[in-house]
């Protein structure tokens, strides 16, 4: 038997486009409320004429309410739009494209989000919610979690709330700083992932990327080796990917290394690692924290990036990914995967 959608498809070709708009317009209320017309149609790319309508039929139907505040949804919105998500999710064929992802990468698991996160940072929102989801599945008793820095593990931190049920949480950072803003390194984001969760975090003050004379020193030292044991010890990571020469600027490598990585085709970064196309490993920082080798004996690897010009930096990623790797993307990054 044919599904409802399959049917509309061929008898309502207007039924989905328009179903489409409002679900986008109701998604990105619940992401900004209380929001204001002008904003909402800056991030949906619609003319505030067309926004007008759709929102006064809205209204109409209880799903959102306007003050002068901006706009929200009401509780009847909310259940819709989860009610949504499930139908949604059907009609793009992410339960499908996840799977057939799943396999191609030969890993455990693949969670994908509607969207681009290049076309809208909001997604990055939702990648933060379905990372965050997915890792309070996963708790069982007394946990240690290992957490990489980066803009994307600053979205998981947002969306975490406290535990439903009795479990120890231990927060530590999986590495020292990276040279970017406080609030994406690891340590921030440790303090304010164990703060949401009413959990405990360690710091690891130590830098990201040193020599080996400095390395072997500083392992050396009693509470660094401490935090090194306990990052090992986790039965949980959660990380990012990066894109090769994005990370390699941030790291403020210097101008040899960025020649070296142009010259070997470098596209994705983890871990201080550097990857060509072929999943190869083109360039190691010397870094303390959690190395590659590591994941191995993890339960659960969670790796969580989004955005059509990551695809090739998480394929090449994925090529040396432990198989209990779950990947939480986004639509944009897994319809680049599959084409290539």
């Amino acid at each position: 038997m044919q599904s409802f959608i399959d049917i509309a498809k061929r008898l309502l070709p207007d039924f989905l486009p328009v179903l489409q708009k409002r679900y986008s317009i109701l998604r990105y209320i619940g992401f900004l409320q209380p929001v204001g017309r002008r904003s909402l149609a800056a991030n949906l790319g619609l003319t505030e004429r067309v926004l007008r309508s759709e929102v006064e039929f809205l209204k109409e139907q209880n799903l959102i309410t306007a003050t002068n505040a901006g706009m929200s949804l009401t509780q009847e919105g909310k259940n819709l739009l989860e009610d949504l998500n499930g139908v949604m999710r059907e009609l793009k064929g992410l339960d499908v494209l996840e799977l057939e992802l799943k396999h191609r990468l030969h890993i455990h698991k693949v969670i994908i989000v509607p969207g681009d996160v290049d076309e809208s940072s909001l997604v990055k929102r939702e990648l933060g919610k379905a990372a965050a989801t997915c890792m309070k599945k996963l708790l069982q008793g007394d946990n240690i979690i290992a957490v990489t820095g980066g803009s994307t593990m600053a979205a998981v931190a947002d969306k975490l709330s406290p535990k439903t049920a009795d479990r120890n949480i231990l927060f530590v950072p999986a590495r020292g700083g990276v040279g970017e803003d406080v609030q994406n390194q690891a340590n921030t984001i440790c303090a304010i992932m164990a703060s949401n969760m009413h959990a405990k975090h360690r710091v690891f003050y130590a830098p990201d990327q040193v020599s080996e004379e400095i390395y072997q020193s500083l392992v050396k030292e009693p509470e660094i080796h401490e935090n090194l044991t306990l990052i090992r010890s986790a039965n949980m990571v959660i990380h990012g990917i990066g894109d090769a020469m994005t990370m390699a600027e941030r790291r403020k490598s210097p101008p040899d290394l960025l020649a070296k990585l142009g010259e070997k085709r470098a596209v994705g970064e983890a871990f201080g690692y550097y990857f060509n196309e072929e999943g190869e490993i083109v360039h190691k920082v010397l870094t303390i924290g959690l190395q590659l080798e590591n994941l191995a004996k993890i339960p659960n690897v969670l790796a969580v990036a989004g955005g059509a010009s990551k695809a090739k930096a998480i394929k090449a990623y994925m090529k040396q990914a432990p198989e209990t790797t779950i990947l939480i993307t986004d639509e944009g990054a897994a319809e680049r995967l599959v084409k290539g």
